[in-house]
């Protein structure tokens, strides 16, 4: 049977070309294809050796330049050395040898160091790791450890009864085993640390990183500067990871640039991709050029900063791009404002860079456009479009469904009332991606691609108007774009703005009014500080309100005093809108000129409600609106004297991708609402969007956000809880998946429910020891069922440190603006492992509305390594750290250097995890709290009803450890007994999860810990001092302060007199032991060293020392005196035998190596010098008596006892001991050598190969 296929594959919906007329116009001027046009392109960071990205259609560079402005790829090359033997000694401990053919007229070398997993995204790392274990771990580590395995076996089989060496011998191979086997749980890759060489060759800058991991500097690749010779290399063959260089101060820092994700590359392909071979996978221009520009930072899963968005926008400015495209954005408190939006709208403004950027991928919900897409005056925001042919070629559908907007595109007004989305373009591409990805492309979605399709369409018409010699404005080509874009049926102006952009036509309404005097002009839309009218809560809405429009234009930046003088535009005003007054006439001239507009609301119906007021030059009506004043209305339904406070809608009908919208009035006293949705389809499962946005003054729509993605299975049901605000409209969204195919009937209802807490923000202070709080029942019954539960502790910190200093040429705005810094340092503590979050809250939560440039974190650990970073959104940024000393480096950056200097004391909070929650007691009544009687279980609220409840004070015994006063706990307190009802006050408020709102949070204030009185007899043994005569009490504190003085003076001499006059006292013989230990010269002094450890234990009676550790009960009146006295005595035994040990096995080993090397055999009965042999297994045993191996102050001993006996399984786990005692670089070298000697060589290369990461030399820059 034959088969019948379509083998006419739809092209044109891969990267949709023809929905915006980019197809239509390059078929009527394939010349005009972005040609002489330079797109930065603002993102993760461009691949110059993916697939399109290497030329452009008329042959030049594709990429003029690959720029990092993160500083995540910087390389501190401060340090300068010059070559002994054609070789330096690299920072990473390698010999690097320098090939011949290298020039370097100075011959010195700036040298650095670079964590490579610090370059690498995520996804790669992640392969790499899991590759590099699989090839040159796991057989090797299987290997050794079934040999480890064999050999116990072996052992065990051929020895039953065992004698006391034997036992040793047993137990190291066993101590082998349990290495290996720990060291395959605890396996970690930290990542190779490259060396990197810069030099100057007498012309320019030239870098070098030691790829090859050993030193071979002749198989790597040198690098320029890529803006001079495009020259990237790739960090090897399994990553496929391309990088470029540069070279900034003098040598002193390197950056390396290599892509964050695949996000940047795929957006640079869809925008200007160039395929001659085969041109139906060319990008929207192909033609044009790209200034790659990576903002998102690799620290911070590619999250982007105000250091790289400034630095970036410098950049744009001083290769004098056309266009930055912009597939970032977060949500803002307040739109329009910051130092970031400043330095983007001077690059507008001033210097005509046309600003492109995605509105956001936050909807179905209204206002949830993002910052700077929807929220910046002089941003084109973009929203996402889907067309059929998408929908067939890009996602298989398995049929075509109308043009729409995707589900998830974010949504205006913004909450000045600007309309937000300003047109929409195609939202998904499958276009090129990095190499690293393993794949020529991919498919991806979201405004982060419909922007670049709209850039590269502006990108066409730019080429078109260059050749032609047209003049033009950013504002020019907004009117443009705007003016002429295609409004799509059935797709709301919010989703869509004006239209999706048509190519073809915005050129021809171009070329047609460039004439026009107005025609560059901008104008500036203000409604006192808003730039629209937003009526959305219910006390807008009441009666009608007057607003004044101030209207002013703005001319280009280099227009002629003439053309300013001479304005006078005769503007007609429209509305369509009969609830809008407005005058009908405006004469407007090179000042800024108000009117008045009237909005009535009265009489509009439930939903929202949205016009314009345009305004045109009545002597060129044709080219439409020069500007407009969006206004936009949401009428709430009240639901007060609803029976239950509830909206229930039945047998609902929902289309694919179709979205019902309701505004509601939050009743009074309701905090909390509930969605109970049901299926009435049975033979139809569909995907649905439950979405809820509430709108505060200077708040971002995410503080009160609910978003769920939810599947509804056929005859399916689902409940969901979000929280809210009484009094304020709320708008619930229940949208349809865009692609979820068949119509599907549905029944929902909306219910709100109230518990109101008095105070409404609990806060405990420990000295209260009880603490009340009243709830109330507001709208119905309520089950109630109070709990406190404290899940974290938050420290503060001050400062220990504050340096300012200006920055480099990189963050040096236009006219010598120049951008400081401060670095402030705070030093913490942390008591045991666990989970930390990093926040400045004097900052936190502000990005593009901050008035600060920058603010990133960095946190070290006692050796310099970097644990981790974070910046303005502290509760992405959470760290596991293990117990230990830590630094914290926050950098935050300003133009003005006094506004820097007010922040030198600046506090940060570090919030600890609790392991388990702490969970208060809570009672009905004063007395029960009193007396901690019965505790409160639940209670039934009556409407309008209140209760009183008491919370009682933490035990002490409960108080995490390393708090202290100043700190404080936080958590939560849940009043709803219901499921639904607890479920609200753990709503995430952002579908990632990144913010929690808590309806009511907990802080719980600690206060001193209480007086433990210690050695109960301290004041008998006041007394008994008091007895003594105050000359001897002199006697006793001069000769201490001889015996603290006679390792500063001639020691032999000296201990021989305190000797003759002190016979019998201890510390004497102790502290010259101490003293002979800790010499430069001490293995010299080995022989004196045991000496005098003799010395010590022969002034101790071990058997009394013995009793006494036998007795369980001492009633005598001095048995706390007795009891320290022995105590001391035991430790300076315990530590006279452990120095005697490690001075013998030091003999030891220094009689049979002369490098004192670890590896070297052992011969434990001949050659045996003085008979250090016997006498160290006779210490060791002596040691037994007393300690334990595994204690911190035997330790040592234990480790050079067992290298002595070449037992290196024990030994190194003996040093592992150390290690968590003392981490340290020597200790890790102890360990290294001693796994060679175990065989164990891929362990030793692997430690070996992170030591540079685990012990850097200085902290990581910024």
């Amino acid at each position: 049977m034959a088969l019948h296929l379509d083998d006419s594959f739809p092209y044109q919906g891969l990267l949709p070309k023809k929905e915006t007329g980019a197809a239509s116009f390059l078929s009527r001027y394939p010349e005009y294809d972005g040609r002489g046009v330079l797109i930065a392109v603002l993102d993760t960071g461009v691949d110059p050796g993916a697939q399109g990205l290497q030329v452009t259609s008329d042959g030049k560079p594709k990429i003029i330049d690959i720029i990092d402005t993160t500083g995540s790829g910087d390389v501190n090359t401060c340090t300068v050395l010059e070559p002994k033997d054609e070789t330096i000694i690299g920072l990473s401990g390698r010999t690097l040898k320098i090939p011949e053919n290298w020039v370097n007229p100075s011959g010195k070398y700036h040298v650095g160091l670079k964590n490579m997993h610090e370059l690498y995204p995520k996804v790669l790392k992640e392969r790499i790791q899991k590759e590099k274990r699989e090839k040159l771990w796991d057989p090797f580590h299987r290997a050794s450890l079934a040999e480890a395995c064999r050999n116990l076996d072996e052992f065990d089989s051929t020895h039953t009864i065992l004698s006391q060496a034997e036992k040793m011998q047993r137990e190291e191979l066993q101590t082998r085993v349990e290495l290996l086997n720990t060291m395959e749980k605890k396996y970690c890759d930290l990542g190779p640390a490259n060396d990197c060489l810069v030099w100057h060759d007498g012309e320019t800058w030239r870098a070098c990183v030691d790829t090859s991991e050993c030193g071979d500097l002749s198989t790597c690749a040198v690098l320029r500067n890529y803006s001079e010779a495009q020259e990237y290399a790739s960090l090897g063959i399994s990553e496929m990871l391309n990088y470029s260089v540069n070279i900034y101060d003098e040598g002193n820092t390197l950056c390396i640039v290599t892509s964050g994700g695949a996000h940047g590359t795929h957006v640079a392909s869809i925008a200007a991709g160039f395929f001659p071979d085969d041109p139906e996978r060319n990008g929207i221009a192909p033609g044009a050029q790209i200034l790659a520009v990576k903002i998102g930072d690799t620290r911070l899963s590619t999250m982007e900063t105000g250091t790289g968005l400034i630095r970036a926008m410098i950049e744009a400015i001083k290769y004098k791009c056309d266009l930055v495209n912009y597939s970032y954005g977060e949500a803002t408190h307040w739109p329009n404002a910051g130092c970031i939006c400043e330095v983007i709208n001077e690059a507008v403004l001033k210097y005509n860079v046309i600003y492109v950027s995605s509105a956001g991928n936050n909807g179905p919900c209204l206002s949830t456009v993002g910052c700077p897409g929807g929220t910046t005056s002089s941003v084109i925001g973009v929203g996402a479009y889907v067309s059929p042919d998408m929908m067939i070629a890009e996602y298989s559908l398995r049929e075509k469904l109308p043009a729409n907007q995707y589900t998830w595109s974010s949504r205006g007004p913004c909450a000045d009332g600007a309309l937000g989305v300003s047109i929409s373009a195609p939202g998904g591409a499958i276009a090129s991606v990095p190499n690293w990805t393993l794949r020529g492309t991919q498919l991806m979605n979201g405004t982060s691609m419909s922007s670049p399709n709209a850039c590269g369409g502006i990108a066409l018409l730019l080429s078109g108007l260059k050749v032609n010699g047209v003049q033009y404005t950013v504002h020019f080509i907004r009117r443009a774009l705007e003016n002429t874009a295609l409004k799509v049926d059935d797709i709301e102006v919010f989703a869509q703005g004006h239209g999706v952009i048509q190519v073809d036509k915005a050129y021809d309404y171009l070329i047609q009014n460039s004439s026009i005097s107005s025609s560059n002009l901008g104008f500036g839309i203000a409604v006192g500080n808003q730039r629209g009218i937003y009526l959305r809560d219910p006390a807008h809405l009441t009666s009608p309100s007057d607003h004044g429009v101030g209207i002013e234009p703005w001319f280009p930046e280099n227009a002629e005093n003439s053309a300013r003088i001479s304005l006078q535009l005769h503007l007609a005003l429209t509305c369509n809108a009969s609830w809008i007054q407005c005058p009908s006439h405006l004469e407007l001239m090179n000042q800024c000129r108000h009117i008045t507009i009237r909005v009535d609301p009265r009489g509009l119906r439930e939903g929202v409600h949205f016009t314009e007021v345009c305004g045109y030059d009545i002597t060129a009506p044709n080219a439409g609106p020069l500007f407009r004043l969006p206004v936009t209305v949401t009428v709430p339904l009240r639901l007060h004297e609803t029976p239950g406070y509830e909206l229930a809608q039945s047998d609902v009908r929902f289309k694919p991708g179709q979205i019902r919208r309701h505004f509601i009035e939050v009743p009074w006293g309701a905090t909390w609402a509930e969605v109970l949705i049901s299926s009435l389809s049975s033979d139809v499962s569909s995907k649905f969007v439950l979405h809820a946005v509430q709108l505060e003054k200077q708040k971002a729509y995410r503080t009160n956000e609910f978003y769920k993605f939810m599947s509804l299975s056929e005859k399916g049901s689902c409940c969901e809880a979000f929280p809210v605000l009484y009094g304020k409209t709320v708008e619930f969204c229940i949208a349809r998946w865009w692609a979820s195919l068949g119509d599907v009937n549905i029944n929902y209802t909306i219910s709100f429910h109230g518990l109101l807490c008095t105070p409404s923000q609990l806060h405990i202070h420990a000295s209260d020891g009880i603490t009340r709080f009243d709830v109330r029942s507001t709208l119905k019954h309520e089950d109630i069922a109070p709990s406190i539960s404290l899940k974290s502790w938050i420290q503060s910190l001050r400062p220990v440190s504050a340096k300012t200093r200006p920055l480099g040429l990189r963050d040096t705005l236009p006219n010598n603006r120049q951008f400081y810094e401060i670095i402030l340092t705070y030093h913490f503590h942390q008591p045991k492992n666990g989970e930390v979050t990093t926040s400045c809250p004097l900052l936190c939560e502000l990005l593009y509305e901050s008035e600060f440039d920058s603010q990133l974190w960095m946190l070290y650990d006692q050796n310099k390594k970097l644990m981790g970073s974070g910046d303005a959104y502290p509760h992405q940024y959470s760290l596991k750290l293990e117990k230990g000393d830590y630094a914290i480096r926050l950098q935050v950056r300003h133009e003005q250097l006094s506004e820097l200097e007010r922040l030198k004391d600046l506090p940060i909070i570090v919030t600890h995890r609790l392991t388990s929650p702490l969970n208060l007691d809570v009672y009905d009544n004063h007395s029960n709290a009193l007396l901690g009687k019965k505790k409160n279980n639940s209670a039934t609220l009556p409407s309008n009803c209140s209760q009183p409840f008491f919370v009682t004070s933490l035990p002490d015994d409960k108080i995490p450890k390393g708090t202290g006063p100043g700190c404080y706990l936080s958590g939560t307190l849940t009043l709803s007994k219901g499921e639904l009802g607890k479920k609200a006050g753990q709503a995430a408020s952002k579908r990632q999860g990144k913010f929690k709102k808590d309806m009511v949070s907990v802080q719980y204030h600690l206060i001193p810990s209480p007086n433990k009185q210690k050695n109960g007899n301290k004041e008998k043994e006041k007394d008994a001092d008091k007895e003594k005569d105050v000359k001897d009490e002199f006697a006793d504190a001069l000769r201490d302060l001889k015996i603290q003085w006679m390792a500063k003076l001639d020691m032999n001499s000296f201990y021989e007199e305190l000797k003759e006059s002190y016979p019998t006292h201890l510390p004497l013989y102790v502290a010259r032991l101490h003293h002979l230990d800790n010499e430069k010269e001490r293995m010299k002094r080995l022989d004196e060293i045991v000496e005098a450890a003799d010395d010590v234990v022969s002034r101790i009676d071990q058997t009394a020392l013995a009793i006494h550790i036998a007795i369980k009960t001492d009633t005598r009146p001095e048995a706390a005196t007795v009891k320290s006295d022995m105590e001391r005595q035991k430790s300076s035994l315990v530590d006279a035998l452990c120095r005697k040990g490690c001075a013998l096995a030091d003999r030891l080993l220094q009689f049979h190596s002369q490098d004192g090397a670890a590896s070297e055999e052992i011969d434990n009965t001949e050659d045996d010098p003085k008979g250090s042999f016997k006498s160290l297994t006779e210490t060791f045993f002596e040691i037994l008596k007393w300690a334990e191996l595994t204690d911190a102050k035997v330790l040592s001993f234990a480790y050079k006892h067992a290298l002595a006996n070449k037992m290196h399984g024990r030994a190194l786990k003996f040093a592992i001991k150390l290690l968590e005692d003392k981490s340290s670089k020597e200790n890790w070298k102890n360990c290294i050598q001693i796994m060679k000697s175990l065989g164990w060589s891929h362990c030793a290369s692997f430690t070996e190969s992170w030591l540079p990461v685990m012990y850097p030399q200085d902290y990581t820059p910024f």
